[in-house]
């Protein structure tokens, strides 16, 4: 009975979820409409939709007209939808940067963003030494053994790197990082030297080094990344671009709107 119990609360959830984007949608279609036409649209009682819309009032997400008028979308999807756009054009803006860094070193550049614990590649270049052919724009990495993800983590707020530290780190090789005190004084290194580094840590044989992306308010939003094989990309050629990457780095921030004082 309990779980017949918790199958009917999670689908009466997931409905009211699904009534809520419905409310959206109609009032992004629509414009202002009533509370008699929305529970007439959706096929529900006026009280039903009215319980739908002071939710979703309560988060800015719509918002009534005047007392007991028409509803409107509120603001706060012009908040969600701004996350949106920063990203695409993150991307966008990202996509030229990375193709003349990849160009000038020879290495396969990357920009990524962290998202839920894990650090999101959102475009890439190939460079002319480049061995590999794979693609990573949209795959999921670890944060503390990518060199992207060290500098997504420590730049991020302590509460969110702190949930992301508690988890099982997975060793990936032998060089792989999992201890969250030792994880924590290398990314108190990155910081101090302005990029971070990765030596056979996701995959043996492969070096990378990030550093990092600002937004407009000087928060790091992103990683720029370039990687190679262990045998061309070596410790020292490593501090060698770090330079050419820093300096694209602030160029792609400068377009972003952020400009170093």
């Amino acid at each position: 009975m309990r779980n017949q119990d918790s199958g009917n609360a999670t689908q009466s959830q997931v409905q009211s979820v699904d009534r809520a984007i419905s409310v959206l949608e109609l009032l992004a279609r629509n414009g202002e409409t009533g509370i008699t036409e929305i529970a007439g649209e959706l096929g529900v009682h006026k009280s039903t939709a009215s319980r739908l819309l002071s939710v979703l009032e309560t988060r800015g997400l719509v918002e009534q007209l005047g007392e007991r008028g028409k509803y409107a979308i509120g603001f706060g999807i012009v908040r969600l939808a701004g996350a949106a756009t920063g990203r695409m054009d993150l991307a966008k803006l990202g996509r030229a940067s990375c193709l003349a860094l990849a160009d000038e070193l020879g290495e396969t550049v990357n920009i990524a963003i962290a998202d839920d614990g894990v650090a999101i590649n959102i475009s890439q270049a190939r460079g002319s030494a480049a061995i590999t052919t794979q693609n990573w724009t949209g795959q999921r990495t670890p944060l503390h053994a990518t060199s992207s993800g060290k500098i997504l983590l420590a730049y991020m707020g302590e509460t969110e790197r702190k949930r992301v530290l508690k988890r099982k780190l997975e060793q990936y090789t032998p060089r792989t990082t999992v201890e969250p005190e030792e994880l924590l004084a290398e990314l108190d290194r990155v910081v101090e030297d302005g990029y971070a580094a990765c030596y056979e840590e996701l995959e043996l044989g492969m070096h990378a080094v990030a550093v990092p992306i600002h937004g407009p308010s000087g928060e790091v939003v992103a990683a720029m990344s370039a990687s190679g094989p262990s045998y061309r990309l070596s410790k020292q050629r490593v501090k060698q671009i770090v330079k050419p990457m820093i300096e694209a780095a602030e160029e792609l921030s400068a377009q972003l709107g952020y400009f170093r004082d």
